[in-house]
């Protein structure tokens, strides 16, 4: 066992981007997540279970991609376990697709969340979004070669280098959206997060302010280049990010 954990922290020394945790009991999945996130350039562990996980964890990751349904362990009572020592970037990935389910694992202390089968990308970008976020502050973040910036401290965007005036709630949205690439935000976790949960409104709220929001930052609203509607779900925001 001793031999196993000194590969690991082989492994671990030598990941150039960061050392990512995939806590999965299902090897197929795991095989491929560890693919993708080693060609990213990332150094990978693997636990099948949530005791090794834990004896794994003290090692130390920079992000952990924790299954909630474990051969010995609830993912959920791992997670509240590892966010009680550590404020490591957690994206839970599960077959648990229901909303509620999905609400009371942020509720948890989750990062993220990542519905199966998912495309292993999409989660390569989620994992990205999360380290840049981390690592340091991104004052500016910018996307499609410049034609959209977002000044994080100073609450300012600007569309092809001219500044576009958001009201707050339409910022919080854009922001929202922009941080994380490619996940879909629904109306109900937009409405929690960005107007509260104690707020008595209907949902279809936000789809007035995405609205707005399209007729400031895009150039074609009914084309968007930015935040995509997701039929029967909500939005995504579908621009490139440029290198920091």
């Amino acid at each position: 066992m001793e031999t196993l954990y000194q590969d690991i922290r082989e492994k671990m020394a030598a990941g150039k981007k960061g050392r990512i945790l995939i806590v999965e009991d299902e090897k197929k999945i795991a095989e491929i997540t560890r693919a993708y996130l080693e060609r990213e350039g990332y150094a990978v562990a693997h636990a099948e279970d949530g005791e090794s996980a834990i004896k794994l964890l003290k090692e130390g990751f920079d992000l952990v991609l924790l299954d909630l349904m474990l051969p010995d362990i609830q993912g959920e009572e791992l997670c509240e376990m590892i966010r009680k020592d550590s404020d490591v970037p957690i994206i839970m990935v599960t077959a648990k697709s229901d909303e509620d389910e999905r609400v009371k694992g942020l509720g948890l202390g989750a990062d993220d969340y990542v519905v199966k089968p998912f495309s292993p990308k999409e989660l390569v970008a989620r994992v990205n979004a999360h380290l840049r976020r981390t690592r340091k502050p991104t004052p500016v973040m910018s996307f499609n070669g410049g034609a959209l910036l977002i000044n994080v401290k100073n609450h300012e965007v600007l569309r092809q280098q001219t500044p576009v005036t958001l009201t707050p709630t339409e910022f919080k949205i854009l922001l929202l959206l922009a941080e994380r690439p490619e996940a879909v935000m629904t109306r109900s976790q937009l409405v929690n997060v960005v107007l509260g949960y104690d707020f008595e409104g209907y949902e279809r709220t936000i789809d007035a302010h995405v609205k707005n929001l399209r007729q400031k930052i895009e150039d074609d609203p009914k084309e968007p280049a930015y935040v995509k509607t997701v039929y029967g779900l909500g939005y995504k925001f579908i621009g490139a990010r440029d290198e920091d």
